[in-house]
This record gives structure tokens, sequence and C-alpha cells, in this order.
């Protein structure tokens, strides 16, 4: 199936702007010298919370989590805007937003410390970033918009 320019065009569009919002969170963080992720943790409720609030009983591995936070954010976010190892950087984000959504599920009753942005039920902004980002891994475009494209080049097709 060959897609026409207007949909690869929505899709760099796409991981652009998802790049934007890994970065932002990330340096967001770097810049806030007090921020940890012991809150997010402790807060965590439904079927595996127990893993998250396990993970708050060592400040060595809430030091591992916030490291892990502020570099991956922040490398995935700059990885997708500039357009270079985009799989790699997808895979990262997939990983950490699927921690993200089974820490904070949208189960109904489910009420965090945090301020929500609506009423979700099984579906929040976490979940469809991450198929988003699932979409991407198997239709990629940093080849054509990209350092990828410059770094890369794809190789000339071989006629027999």
């Amino acid at each position: 199936m060959e897609l026409k320019k207007s949909s690869i065009n929505i899709l760099i569009l796409l991981r652009i702007l998802i790049g934007w919002h890994f970065l932002h969170e990330g340096v967001s963080k770097i810049l806030n010298p007090g921020w940890t992720s012991l809150g997010y943790l402790v807060d965590s409720q439904g079927p595996f919370s127990f893993i998250f609030h396990a993970m708050t009983k060592s400040t060595v591995v809430v030091n591992i989590a916030d490291w892990m936070n502020v570099v991956g954010l922040t490398a995935i976010g700059l990885c997708l805007i500039i357009g270079i190892l985009e799989r790699p950087a997808l895979i990262g984000g997939v990983i950490l937003l699927a921690f993200y959504y089974l820490s904070h599920p949208p189960i109904f009753g489910m009420n965090y410390a945090m301020p929500s942005e609506g009423n979700y039920l099984f579906v929040d902004k976490n979940l469809i970033e991450l198929v988003v980002m699932l979409l991407l891994y198997y239709v990629p475009t940093s080849h054509i918009l990209g350092l990828k494209r410059i770094i890369a080049p794809a190789k000339a097709e071989v006629k027999s």
C-alpha cells in the first residue's frame, strides 16, 4: 500500500509533535530541581499499583526512575524532533507511556491526587499517544524529513 504525500506529511507532523511533547516534559523536569517521580509512584492505583508502590521503598530505585524519566523523555523528544534513531526512540516512548498508563489506569472509580484533564474510561492520552507511536514505528518518517535523511540516505534500488 502506497501512502499519499499528505498522509506522510501528517505522520511527520505527528512524530514532531509527540517529540515536542516528550522534550517539553523532560526539560520541564530538568528545570525543576525539586521534581521527583515519588509522588506519582505513591499515587498509583489499579491492578499494577503494588509494583509502583514497591519502587517507592528504595531511594535508589526512585532516583533511577527520576533519571530514566528525565533522560528518557528528553532524548526521545530530541530524536523524534530531529529525526534520528526514530525507531529506538519510539520503542522507548512506548515503554515509558505503558508504565504511565499502568501506574494510573483510567478505570472507573479511581481518584488520583494529581489533577486529571477529564473523566476517562480505559482510554486516555497516554494510551492514544502510545498507539500513535506504534503506528510511527511501523511507518517511519525520519528518512523523509529528518537528520537520518542526511546521515544515512536511502540506498538506491538495485534493478535486475
